[in-house]
């Protein structure tokens, strides 16, 4: 039995991996289920863990993933769940397929600095991309780092011109300096926000930022 909250958060990720491929941040969780602080979440988030409907995906932006989802929900809300099916394993893709994209770089995940430059490539396994055209960054500094994106991280991003709210994005502000963060469209204005608690939300007009390519995925070395 999945409680009122559990199934509209379940609800929620599997709804967002569906239209992004990317699931939510804590801080989007708790604002879409109206939540006092992240606490709530990640005990909820645990719960469904426990339950076997989610699980947590080692080394990966934002990383979760909607094993089952309930079949029917009974009469009286939300709170009773009559059955639950799991969709069918699908075969792996091959792990050895590997191919070259661009390198541009480095970005920052926090203040804007010059990226797009020294193009070079990095060899990315086939199965963390797919359709489009993609490239490589490497991340420098700390302001994503709630999104599960640290410093020295390779984003992988497909080439995008534009994007949705809560999308995390290549952003070109003033068509010189990219920046990776949120977007949200605020009226007649863009805004940039961080994962990160320490750093505050960038706004800018509209015409000053063009959206370069959504995050698709990431690559991080280990020393």
């Amino acid at each position: 039995m999945l409680t009122a909250k559990q199934h509209e958060l379940l609800l929620f990720i599997h709804r967002r991996l569906e239209d992004s491929g990317i699931s939510p941040s804590f801080e989007e969780m708790k604002e879409a289920l109206d939540l006092k602080s992240k606490s709530g979440v990640h005990r909820l988030i645990s719960a469904l863990e426990e339950r076997g409907f989610i699980r947590r995906l080692a080394n990966r932006a934002r990383a979760l993933e909607v094993v089952k989802m309930p079949e029917n929900v009974g009469g009286k809300g939300m709170e009773a769940v009559a059955k639950v099916t799991t969709p069918p394993a699908s075969q792996p893709e091959a792990a050895n397929d590997v191919i070259e994209i661009p390198l541009h770089g480095r970005i920052a995940a926090g203040v804007p600095i010059e990226a797009l430059e020294d193009s070079q490539t990095l060899p990315v396994p086939a199965a963390l991309l797919g359709s489009g055209e993609h490239y490589a960054l490497e991340v420098s500094g700390d302001s994503m780092v709630e999104a599960g994106i640290f410093d020295g991280d390779f984003a992988l991003v497909k080439k995008a011109d534009t994007a949705r709210d809560g999308d995390i994005v290549v952003a070109l502000v003033n068509d010189e300096e990219a920046t990776l963060k949120y977007l949200y469209h605020d009226g007649g204005r863009i805004r940039l926000d961080p994962a990160n608690a320490s750093y505050d939300p960038q706004v800018y007009e509209d015409r000053q930022v063009k959206v370069q390519g959504k995050l698709a995925g990431l690559l991080r070395r280990y020393h």
